[in-house]
């Protein structure tokens, strides 16, 4: 009913709702870099699909070659970082939170805040080709969401290597590892992601959000703590050192960083 004009309200987002079900897709061309009006429109966005009792899923995908690069490096400089935090943090608090089931589709690179936007999703599926990381601690920095959940998907171990390495792994072995449900190949992602919408859509929506709730009422309490937690020492700690003010110059200025070890 309302699907246009809640579509014409944003600039970086396309949403499209049909059949009890809702679909965000990035879109700021050519990487879906996720910048502070991205953060902004997918809140609301979430906040107008959550108070329609009439849906029960939301699938989560992205324009063209890839899911998303990460959050624009440009707003972590110390004048922005602060509302950066808190915007992006409060659109991941908020998908976190939906009681709708959540589906993240994947295809080409998903990284940094791109990634964890798609690892707190109930299902995700992400094409074997997908290139997954965390690469912030080549900034200097480091990914408050992913420190927080990462390891409840992966492991202690294995989240600590992708997070201090920086690495970039395939969409197989994100599924191996738990980041994903499914890796499936490039052709067949759609037809994958409609499968599961189609049978959660037969299924009771009261009875998967009352669900829903009950599976993440213990990692819930954690995860809110947890980010919290990231967050201050990411702005109290990590953006007064030296190396970070240097990585993210570097990046911006595309050259390699000169760390002082401050």
């Amino acid at each position: 009913m309302a699907t246009a004009l809640i579509e014409s309200k944003f600039a970086r987002l396309a949403v499209d709702i049909s059949s009890s079900a809702a679909r965000i897709v990035l879109r700021n061309a050519p990487l879906n870099v996720i910048d502070i009006p991205m953060m902004e429109e997918f809140r609301q966005a979430l906040a107008e699909i959550e108070a329609r009792s009439d849906i029960s899923v939301v699938v989560l995908s992205a324009e063209g070659k890839s899911f998303s690069a990460g959050v624009d490096v440009a707003a972590h400089a110390p004048g922005k970082v602060e509302e950066m935090l808190i915007k992006f943090h409060a659109a991941v608090r908020a998908l976190v939170a939906t009681r709708k089931v959540t589906i993240a589709a994947v295809h080409g690179h998903c990284l940094g805040g791109g990634a964890e936007l798609a690892m707190v999703c109930d299902i995700v599926y992400t094409t074997v080709s997908s290139q997954w990381g965390f690469p912030e601690i080549k900034l200097g920095c480091y990914p408050p969401v992913a420190c927080t959940a990462l390891a409840a998907l992966v492991g202690q171990k294995r989240a600590a290597e992708l997070i201090q390495t920086g690495r970039t792994i395939s969409g197989s072995v994100a599924a191996q590892m738990g980041l994903a449900n499914h890796a499936v190949p490039d052709e067949k992602l759609a037809a994958a992601v409609d499968k599961t919408l189609q049978e959660l859509l037969r299924l009771s929506p009261a009875a998967l959000a009352v669900t829903k709730k009950a599976v993440y009422a213990w990692d819930a309490m954690h995860f809110d703590k947890g980010l919290a937690r990231a967050e201050k020492i990411y702005l109290e700690e990590l953006m007064k050192t030296v190396d970070a003010q240097e990585g993210i110059r570097a990046f911006i200025e595309k050259r390699e960083p000169k760390w002082t070890g401050k």
